[in-house]
């Protein structure tokens, strides 16, 4: 009996965790000239075919998820999963988090990048922030924060 109590609080636990931000994203718009053209890769609008946003953890789906809710927006990936060949021609890290499945560029049509910053560095899921000057994107990962980290780790000119 409790083998058959645990198998059900399973589905329940991610249920009750996926229905706190899939209703918002689910609505979030994605009218307007600027996505218009843009393809659609596994739910996600991708800024060109050579974007993968189908290897992403459900850990940077529902960071995701919490953008487009916020902003009532899709999100457009600039980048997300990474092989080894497509990391090094990005000028990527070698402990890159892409290869990781484990980050994602994207901006949001409409929306500053300054706004998109200050809620990444108010979003408990964010664990790294990447900044690019002269880039209307930011880079989100979801590693772990450093321990006593409040807000993500960040770099390149956040």
């Amino acid at each position: 009996m409790n083998r058959l109590v645990a198998l059900a609080a399973v589905p329940l636990a991610a249920a009750m965790v996926l229905t706190g931000c899939v209703p918002l994203a689910m609505f979030a718009s994605s009218s307007g000239s600027a996505y218009r053209g843009l393809k659609s890769d596994w739910g996600t609008y991708v800024a060109s075919r050579d974007v993968n946003a189908l290897c992403l953890t459900p850990k940077l789906r529902l960071a995701i998820w919490d953008f487009e809710g916020h902003f009532g927006r899709k999100v457009v990936m600039n980048s997300g999963f990474r092989d080894e060949s497509h990391n090094a021609a990005a000028g990527g890290q070698d402990n890159s988090y892409h290869k990781k499945c484990m980050a994602a560029d994207f901006q949001i049509p409409g929306v500053p990048k300054s706004e998109l910053i200050k809620f990444a560095m108010s979003n408990d899921s964010v664990g790294g922030l990447g900044c690019y000057p002269a880039r209307d994107f930011i880079h989100v990962d979801v590693r772990d924060r450093p321990r006593g980290y409040r807000r993500p780790v960040t770099f390149s000119g956040c």
